[in-house]
């Protein structure tokens, strides 16, 4: 279909900063398991890429590595990655959903910012990763911030007071992660 798709030799560490920035016709991305940092700005503004799957040997994301993919609908992000840094996500206008694997401890400024189609975002760790300003700014406007149940609602409560998600507080649920 005229599409470009990249597959990665499995001896590939690094994807390195601007890699594959502004290739408007990139669509498909297969990273191996070799992998293990996607480097500042590598994918940003591939405006055709629908869908990424990062492997569990990924530890680090770089700031803005899928800066403005307005087309990316879907996104794995591993256990491995424990920080999601400023405005990694900015401007994925398509995407509707996303997890933040309990390893994240750490979600930067504006990573999430100005991600219109945002409904769902379900966030695992029982402790509120640290944010910073504007996260989850300009999200849809019924968009959801789902946390991990527990009986005594300490878990929720706690996420509902912490710097940075109190101003989300009303977007802030419950949700069993177990089923």
């Amino acid at each position: 279909d005229g599409r470009g798709i990249i597959i990665f030799d499995d001896e590939v560490t690094v994807i390195g900063a601007n890699a594959f920035s502004i290739c408007k016709t990139l669509a498909s991305i297969t990273i191996p398991d070799s992998v293990t940092k996607i480097g500042d700005d590598t994918f940003s503004q591939c405006t055709s890429l629908t869908s990424v799957t990062i492997p569990n040997s990924v530890t680090e994301i770089g700031s803005q590595a899928f800066y403005g993919c307005s087309n990316l609908t879907s996104i794995t992000i591993p256990n491995s990655v424990t920080e999601i840094v400023y405005q990694t996500f900015y401007g994925c206008s398509s995407l509707t959903s996303v997890t933040i694997p309990d390893s994240v401890t750490e979600i930067g400024s504006q990573a999430f910012y100005y991600c219109r189609s945002l409904k769902e975002i379900y966030c695992k760790p029982t402790t509120p990763p640290m944010v910073g300003d504007w996260t989850f700014s300009n999200n849809a406007t019924d968009r959801k911030i789902y946390v991990p149940a527990s009986d005594d609602d300490s878990i929720i409560n706690t996420y509902k007071a912490a710097d940075g998600w109190k101003v989300y507080a009303d977007y802030i649920e419950e949700y069993d992660f177990n089923n």
